[in-house]
């Protein structure tokens, strides 16, 4: 049977509360565990994400996904992005001290209602999507608990996304409104992500960390009909770690054929290739 346990975390630097769930088979036995991170514009019950839980607890995991606390989503709230201040106040850090924030919360007896009895944290790995692939390979080059990790979308740069004209209209109006192109909702974004960036460069440059600092076994995913994040990004983090593996998969669109809301059980074919390729990786390296 499986289980399906939600929880919350407050903030400990900016006292928001996010939601967390994990979904894995009931048995008693202490299981490898997987935290999928969401990406841009996105949330842990987007589309077929709920599916995906599902799929790796069947596969023998604990899957582990959160709502990353600025991401706009709000506690009791419609589950979409509603809260835009907060949505503009994210940055990478935040998002990195949210994550080490639910992985020691996995570690600390209590902290969470897991029982810690089906949870091997010394098997330990993250999976990403799109900006949460960065966000997952950011954290690792930095915490020595994450054993692999896997990015599906991933993004490979922060700070050349923006041209220079771009920058200095931003400085200047202090946000730069984003569509959602699902909703039409225009997004803003203020001018402290870049700031932020600046101030933690060393901490924030995917390539440099994937290069330098990223002793762990690393898979790549990247449909070859992303319209969102451009194909370059997957060979450009294969070049940084050449002993990565590298899925390319033919076809595959940014979401790998997923949708918001998702009405079906099934995971969309490519999403189904996708995590069956990312359960058997993990399965080796963890």
């Amino acid at each position: 049977m499986l289980a399906h346990v939600p929880f919350i975390l407050t903030g400990l630097r900016h006292g928001r509360p996010f939601a967390a769930d994990a979904t894995y088979r009931a048995d008693g036995r202490a299981k490898p565990v997987v935290v999928f991170v969401h990406g841009f514009k996105g949330f842990k019950d987007w589309g077929h994400f709920p599916q995906l839980a599902v799929f790796f607890a069947e596969q023998g995991f604990v899957f582990v996904k959160l709502n990353l606390s600025h991401n706009g989503v709000v506690m009791g709230g419609t589950g979409d992005l509603e809260d835009l201040d907060a949505f503009g106040r994210n940055n990478f850090s935040l998002e990195l001290d949210d994550l080490s924030q639910l992985l020691d919360a996995l570690g600390t007896p209590g902290a969470t209602p897991l029982p810690p009895a089906e949870l091997d944290l010394a098997r330990l790995s993250l999976v990403g999507h799109s900006r949460g692939g960065a966000l997952v390979l950011l954290k690792a080059a930095e915490d020595a608990r994450v054993r692999a990790v896997a990015t599906w979308a991933a993004i490979a740069d922060i700070d050349q996304r923006w041209g220079p004209e771009v920058l200095a209209e931003w400085a200047r109006t202090g946000q730069l409104m984003v569509p959602n192109s699902r909703t039409g909702q225009p997004l803003p974004m203020y001018y402290q992500i870049v700031e932020d960036y600046e101030a933690n460069r060393a901490r924030l440059d995917i390539l440099a960390n994937v290069a330098h600092r990223l002793p762990q076994p690393l898979l790549i995913v990247h449909g070859d009909a992303d319209e969102t994040v451009p194909l370059d990004a997957a060979h450009a983090l294969h070049a940084a770690k050449p002993d990565a593996e590298l899925l390319l998969v033919p076809g595959a669109t940014h979401m790998f054929g997923g949708a918001h809301p998702w009405l079906g059980d099934a995971l969309p074919g490519p999403a189904h290739l996708v995590a069956a390729r990312t359960a058997e990786f993990l399965a080796r390296h963890t």
